[in-house]
């Protein structure tokens, strides 16, 4: 899916881009960020991480805007952690659509973002690397599956699969009726995967 009018509301909406797509786009700039995000950003010392932070901001902005038909600026965006209760960190919303739900994640000049009708949760990987060791995998995903991509030749795209499908489950918050979309972005060198309880339809920066 490319530029057009936004999804039908029952379904989520999901992209991933590099840090340099979204940082290139003039209509997303660190000025539709929110004075916390900015202090956090401030706070960040390597300017590749500071980098992938901010776009992965922006860039749920423009997924925000594409499923609400708002600009990006529209998007009131905050987080809350459910285990302190504490704003700044945690799981991130939308502080005027609570029946939203969006996520982000980044990783080594990687961005995602989704956005949908209830839970969501999102998560990219570069294609070459390798979770690991077992001993924490085992702690994070099921043992089956685990067994099931441990028996390949060559386990490591079978296991970086897996992380990204968990972490996917994880940021959404719970795993009742989730449906789950994984996928490879073979042009930029990604494997991504989106949980929410609705089909999910993905669109390019």
């Amino acid at each position: 899916m490319t530029d057009g009018p936004g999804p039908a509301r029952d379904t989520a909406l999901a992209v991933v881009a590099t840090t340099r797509e979204v940082l290139a786009r003039p209509d997303l700039d660190e000025g539709l960020l929110t004075s916390w995000e900015r202090s956090r950003l401030a706070g960040i010392r390597v300017p590749r991480r500071r980098d992938d932070v901010m776009a992965a901001r922006l860039l749920v902005r423009l997924c925000v805007a594409r499923y609400t038909g708002l600009p990006p600026a529209a998007a009131d965006l905050a987080q809350l952690c459910p285990e302190c209760g504490r704003h700044g960190h945690g799981r991130p919303y939308l502080r005027d659509r609570p029946g939203v739900g969006v996520s982000l994640s980044h990783a080594d000049g990687l961005v995602a973002a989704a956005v949908g009708p209830d839970a969501i949760g999102i998560d990219v990987e570069p294609s070459t690397r390798r979770p690991g060791p077992l001993r924490v995998l085992r702690r994070l995903l099921p043992e089956a599956e685990l067994a099931e991509a441990t028996a390949h030749p060559d386990p490591g795209p079978a296991l970086l699969r897996l992380w990204v499908r968990g972490e996917a489950r994880l940021k959404a918050g719970h795993d009742a009726g989730l449906r789950l979309l994984e996928w490879t972005d073979g042009d930029r060198g990604a494997v991504a995967a989106v949980a929410s309880t609705t089909r999910t339809a993905i669109f390019s920066v």
